[in-house]
């Protein structure tokens, strides 16, 4: 009820916590989501019923397949 209608949360969730919660209920941390221009804006952790989520999958892109920036740089001891 608290993120229904124009106060709906777009969510793009990086995890499902594990810990115990009463039934039907879960934890998700992820990034709230324009959805205009599908970019992050702010770190977010949610506590949500599963029955009221709605699951958007990602749209196919057009044309080139996306690249890293750079490669991967691993450091010792992080």
């Amino acid at each position: 009820m608290q993120f229904e209608g124009d106060r709906a949360l777009w969510l793009r969730v990086t995890s499902v916590d594990e810990r115990p919660t009463y039934y039907g209920w879960v934890w998700l941390t992820g990034y709230v989501v324009d959805p205009a221009t599908r970019k992050a804006l702010a770190k977010r952790e949610v506590f949500a019923q599963i029955a009221g989520l709605h699951i958007q999958r990602r749209k196919p892109e057009s044309g080139p397949p996306r690249t890293n920036a750079g490669p991967a740089v691993r450091r010792r001891g992080v």
